[in-house]
């Protein structure tokens, strides 16, 4: 799908002093990825500076990498340009310490600890909006904030949509991955009924998140298997429209959000899932959304109270250094990466989980 326009800085102000930070000139693989000085930039109004300690990874990263589906780059001219990203340096979700106040800034201090959202993350500063950012609680890690912003608020959108009542069954598609880690625990949380859809070897992963039953989808076809759902929530955008329908109950719901795969659908992808949704939500049927998530401070405010109290864990796969961030992309389109996949700044690429 073509990525969300995040609630990002607009500054584009900079010093004379630089800093390292992973950029691209022309789209492609992860191999037109490098780490590069580039400019530091200058807070604006209503903007702080953030020295990085961890950011996360998205399939937002590589939809914009390799400029697909090559609709998104009609569609949306502020992210994407013909040849390359309007921002050179990837990453959108952060978590650092305020280095630096913009001039209008004054419910935020130097040495506060924040996460959120920004353009350009995957480098040792970044710019930030204090409207797309919150306080990291005690007791949270940064690696842990990072992984949370754009995966745990798409989650928490996906829910919202539909609106689920305590005891309604819910099929997630792509339970596995970062956005369906955080759905399974946060249905799990309100008293869902959850099954999750993810490959065999993540099957014990999603039963520890709350998964009341788990489905192979290398031996068990859902849309074969004849249950039907309350709500269906599909991420993977690899079935057709009039299957996902058919899993639904009565009265129940289907939420569209991403999917789509590295190098296939090239020019459409799960974008043309999406847009046959929208022009049938007046056929008779499940009520149909496709939420966009909206960053809002609130959000993240509710989302690290609920890691803080141990409600929800953020699921970090592995963790790569900055200077290996191309790696983290590379592992994140390649490996069919579970859950969250971090770069922290100064760490060597290791497994953690």
């Amino acid at each position: 799908m073509a990525p969300r326009t995040p609630n990002v800085a607009s500054s584009v102000r900079t010093t004379g002093q630089t800093m390292r930070a992973l950029v691209q000139d022309r789209y492609g693989t992860s191999g037109v990825l490098r780490i590069s000085d580039v400019p530091r930039p200058v807070p604006g109004d209503d903007e702080v500076l953030v020295r990085l300690e961890a950011a996360s990874v998205n399939a937002r990263d590589w939809h914009i990498m390799r400029g697909e589906p090559r609709i998104a780059r009609l569609m949306d001219r502020s992210i994407f340009g013909w040849r390359g990203p309007r921002v050179r340096v990837r990453g959108t979700d952060f978590a650092g310490v305020v280095e630096e106040l913009g001039p209008s800034v004054s419910d935020w201090a130097v040495g506060d600890r924040v996460f959120g959202e920004a353009n350009a993350t995957l480098a040792e500063y970044v710019v930030a909006p204090v409207g797309a950012m919150a306080r990291v609680p005690a007791g949270v890690s940064m690696q842990q904030a990072a992984a949370l912003p754009l995966a745990a608020t798409t989650a928490l959108e996906c829910l919202r949509a539909a609106d689920p009542r305590p005891g309604s069954t819910v099929l997630v598609n792509g339970a596995s991955g970062g956005v369906g880690t955080f759905v399974v625990q946060l249905a799990a949380s309100m008293g869902l009924h959850v099954t999750g859809v993810c490959s065999a070897r993540n099957g014990d992963q999603a039963r520890s998140l709350g998964a009341d039953v788990v489905i192979d989808y290398a031996t068990d076809d859902f849309v074969d298997g004849g249950s039907t759902y309350d709500l269906v929530i599909d991420l993977v955008g690899n079935r057709s429209l009039r299957d996902l329908r058919g899993r639904v109950n009565p009265g129940g719901s289907l939420v569209l959000s991403g999917g789509g795969v590295p190098g296939a659908g090239r020019f459409v992808g799960p974008i043309g899932l999406l847009l046959r949704a929208q022009l049938s939500k007046r056929r008779p049927g499940p009520e149909m959304h496709t939420p966009t998530a909206h960053l809002r401070r609130e959000s993240l405010e509710e989302l690290a109270d609920q890691v803080a109290r141990g409600a929800i864990t953020p699921v970090i796969e592995k963790v790569f250094g900055l200077d290996h961030a191309a790696a983290a992309l590379r592992h994140l389109e390649s490996e069919h990466a579970r859950a969250k996949v971090v770069v922290s700044r100064g760490v060597p690429p290791v497994a953690v989980g």
